[in-house]
């Protein structure tokens, strides 16, 4: 399973650390930056994350900032991408169930680095229940 990964400068060494964790983990990663602590605009990174995965040359997204407001905006403006903040385990796994979210963004500020290792397990390892559910994301798409 290949993960696109991106995030701003408030999300920078959440990304490299989950990275880390991933890559112990098994997956392989495409990282779109950025790719320092430097103050950078979310969108410049959230956009090539969404491309990657409403293209299917990666699995699934994973966005980091320090809200995870403005990555899951910009992802979301793409008509394939369901992204969802997560700031806890359930989130994640609700995200993936009744939503079938395709990215998760999650908020550096605002939650530690084990409760984001724990989201990333989560989203990627949560099946979508489809059944109503199924009939409610297809619905999304304007």
């Amino acid at each position: 399973m290949t993960i696109a990964i991106g995030s701003d400068h408030a999300g920078f060494e959440y990304k490299e650390a989950l990275k880390k964790w991933l890559e112990t983990n098994g997956y392989s990663l495409k990282d779109f930056g950025t790719h320092s602590a430097e103050a950078a605009d979310y969108a410049d990174f959230a956009h090539p994350v969404a491309e990657a995965v409403e293209n299917k040359t990666c699995d699934f997204g994973l966005l980091v900032c320090g809200s995870a407001n403005g990555v899951a905006i910009t992802a979301n403006k793409h008509q394939g991408i369901r992204a969802a903040i997560c700031w806890a385990e359930e989130l994640a796994a609700l995200a993936r169930q009744h939503n079938d979210a395709n990215v998760v963004c999650i908020p550096a500020r605002f939650v530690s680095m084990d409760t984001a290792e724990k989201i990333t397990g989560t989203f990627l390892t949560t099946a979508f229940e489809g059944g109503r559910h199924a009939r409610r994301v297809g619905k999304i798409s304007c």
